[in-house]
């Protein structure tokens, strides 16, 4: 099933919902446009059932998406308007962390500024060995003050810093050193790596990831004594899942386990 209409594609095949950025001639930038419908593609791959994952790419070859459209900064509707429309940019990155299912970052080409953002809000990424990913914010007299928020989180404080103050651009190898990808191959095998990860994601019990999922992100900015006792709340659920039950004994029994997703 696909959806062509807008600037952001919506095609729904083999369990997993490709969300496509389409703008390639402003190299994917992020629009109030892009913004509103990556969020109601993001509410419609929760929404069906036959979907077991998120991918999000860019159209074209060049940028996977270069951040913040900067044609549209002065906006329409007064300061307060426009600084609602940026508050949007935040609800984006929070509900890929809050969607129920796993998702996946398709890098085609250069991830910059907000869209860099946008693969670190990403639970994993695969990227071409063209891209460069950067905040390159700073050259323009701008910092990347919302996306930076998830760059702490990903990189240690010197790292991150000289991103930030230097606005300097990295191959994505080096990106892959550093932690912000998962893979990196090159441009020609790029839909096949994604597949494979994607595919590893949908064989799992759904309802399982997503407790983990949830977990995951809730126990990071905790302290450590806070976040071990919410964990063992959460193993405790874990443990009353349907698929728990099926996926220990699949493993006594020696055999795939038949996940219910529940």
């Amino acid at each position: 099933m696909e959806a062509g209409e807008g600037v952001v594609r919506y095609q729904a095949q083999g369990g997993q919902a490709l969300l496509t950025i389409d703008r390639p001639k402003a190299r994917n930038a992020l629009s109030p446009e892009v913004l509103r419908e990556l969020m109601a593609a993001l509410d419609r791959a929760e929404a069906e059932a036959a979907v077991r994952v998120v991918v999000l790419t860019g159209a074209g070859e060049k940028a996977f998406c270069a951040g913040g459209d900067l044609g549209q900064m002065g906006g329409e509707g007064g300061f307060l308007a426009t600084h609602e429309g940026r508050r949007a940019y935040g609800r984006l990155l929070l509900r890929l962390q809050d969607v129920r299912k796993p998702t996946v970052a398709r890098v085609n080409g250069h991830a910059l500024a907000g869209g860099l953002g946008l693969v670190l809000a990403c639970d994993l990424a695969v990227a071409a060995g063209h891209a460069e990913l950067g905040t390159p914010e700073i050259d323009v007299g701008l910092f990347p003050m919302m996306m930076m928020a998830l760059l702490q989180r990903h990189v240690g404080r010197k790292r991150a810093l000289e991103m930030v103050l230097t606005g300097e651009r990295m191959p994505a190898r080096e990106a892959l050193a550093l932690g912000l990808l998962n893979r990196v191959v090159p441009a020609g095998e790029l839909d096949t790596a994604v597949a494979a990860l994607a595919g590893k994601l949908a064989g799992k019990s759904q309802a399982v990831l997503a407790l983990g999922r949830r977990a995951f992100f809730t126990a990071e900015d905790m302290p450590l004594p806070a976040a071990l006792e919410y964990l063992s709340s959460q193993l405790s659920l874990n443990v009353l899942a349907e698929d728990a039950a099926e996926g220990v004994t699949a493993f006594i029994e020696k055999r795939p386990p038949k996940w219910n997703d529940r």
